[in-house]
């Protein structure tokens, strides 16, 4: 198939194989997807190719003559962490290619490669190569960094935007909504990537050990301390510091902190000697600091300090195209195998509120996979908060999305659809969404479906 528009912006995507027939063969595969390809025969050949272009994915094979796939994965994963790798491999590796999924992989396939399992692989790890070229502003994101819906991509945008400057950011959004997921993305798109990144909860320092813990202490400083302590602010020098839960910082405190933002040092505790603290700040929390600073709970100057630049993270249920992916991607990683949801199952999964936000789903997928004991999940695999749902769960969605989306919206997508010829892509360009999104949505409608009991076609 041809490629259409600009051909030097189209993505690219490496093709690591010793093999030179399965080389041309996978890479008529992907160009009929509309990407560029680039070959290697060897791991050294790929690590060079690495070097001098950017891939939005990697195709590896496992043998490889020298080094083999799985020992060049943690070396690329460790370069390229933002760029997703689907191992290919022989049936007797599967055990070993499960295992390098624990380090990076996102994927594999099995030998003779299923040329529609690869297509599939490929669209749901970076999407179709039009819609990259044209409507995202992002790089490729990390394997575990699961992002459909709008609002979640918005955010991402503007953390990307901001992440090459050195200026604070305030995250802001409910406990368990992935703050920290953003704050690592904002370290990792930034000048500071090579830099160490250190997180700390401020709710979960001891009141009277907060000051130690944060800017170090001398030795002799207090009882107990017998030997000096760099602390937080000085482990994080040349490098991100991420203070999630900053809301909980006793007054002493952010007025410390607030001195380290403007001249770049800190005074431990028992020294009066000032030390360089090269950071940059990410703070987050899931608390109203305007209204703390009403009530004199927190410092004013200190939140217009760290608030140069603020990010708010949407809770799960304000984001729901991000459930199934989710499910989907928690399934993958706790069954070590892709995973299936019956459809009474996606329809308890999106009609249930979320009050815990993607960490209780997390929670409740490894809780699915450890009582499904296979591939195939049921609402009784569920929590009983969800499988309580699952009888009313269709009716109850149903009527949530009426509400969320009129009638003639609906109409829309599935008349867009149609006119389309069944052609998703080019309907989710016409409905203005991402093909992943229309997939998702498309899947939820099809769990409700009063007449459909089977699986999911997909």
């Amino acid at each position: 198939m041809p490629m259409r528009g600009n051909p030097s912006k189209q993505p690219l995507i490496l093709i690591v194989d010793d093999d030179e027939a399965h080389r041309k063969l996978f890479a008529e595969v992907v160009q009929s997807l509309g990407f560029r390809t680039t070959e290697a025969a060897s791991a050294a050949e790929a690590g060079q190719r690495m070097a001098q272009e950017h891939p939005a994915l990697v195709l590896l094979d496992v043998r490889l003559p020298g080094k083999s796939g799985l020992e060049f994965l943690p070396e690329l994963r460790k370069n390229h962490p933002e760029i997703p790798v689907i191992l290919i491999t022989a049936y007797g590796d599967v055990r070993e290619a499960v295992e390098a999924m624990k380090i990076g992989a996102v994927d594999y396939l099995l030998k003779p490669v299923d040329l529609e399992e690869l297509e599939t692989a490929i669209l749901d790890h970076v999407g179709r190569a039009d819609e990259l070229a044209t409507t995202s502003r992002l790089p490729p994101l990390p394997s575990h960094v699961v992002c459909v819906s709008a609002a979640f991509q918005k955010v991402l945008e503007t953390a990307y935007l901001v992440a090459q400057s050195e200026a604070p950011v305030l995250i802001l959004g409910p406990s368990g909504s992935g703050k920290e997921v953003v704050a690592r993305l904002i370290r990792d798109w930034s000048s500071r990537r090579e830099g160490p990144f250190v997180a700390a909860n401020c709710a979960g320092l001891p009141e009277s050990l907060v000051e130690s813990e944060l800017f170090g202490h001398v030795a002799g400083a207090f009882t107990g301390a017998t030997a000096d302590r760099i602390g937080y602010f000085r482990s994080a020098h040349g490098g991100t510091l991420f203070l999630d839960e900053i809301g909980e910082l006793p007054l002493t405190v952010q007025a410390k902190l607030l001195r380290a933002l403007e001249t770049g040092e800190i005074i431990p505790v028992g020294s009066e000697k000032p030390v360089k603290a090269d950071f940059r700040l990410l703070a987050a929390t899931n608390r109203n600091l305007e209204e703390l600073v009403k009530t004199g709970r927190f410092r004013e100057d200190l939140y217009f300090r760290i608030n140069v630049v603020e990010l708010t993270v949407p809770p799960l249920k304000e984001r729901r195209e991000d459930i199934l992916p989710l499910a989907e991607f928690f399934g993958r990683q706790f069954a070590r195998q892709p995973v299936r949801f019956s459809p009474q199952a996606m329809a308890a999964l999106l009609s249930y509120h979320w009050p815990g936000n993607v960490r209780q789903l997390r929670n409740a997928i490894q809780r699915a996979c450890l009582l499904a004991q296979g591939n195939i999940i049921l609402p009784e695999h569920l929590p009983p908060e969800l499988a309580a749902l699952a009888s009313s769960a269709q009716e109850v969605t149903r009527e949530f999305e009426v509400g969320r989306l009129s009638a003639v919206e609906r109409a829309t997508i599935l008349s867009t659809l149609a006119e389309c010829g069944g052609n998703r892509t080019l309907a989710a360009k016409k409905l203005g969404i991402s093909r992943r999104a229309l997939i998702y949505k498309l899947k939820a409608l099809e769990a409700l479906s009063p007449s459909n009991r089977s699986g999911p076609s997909e």
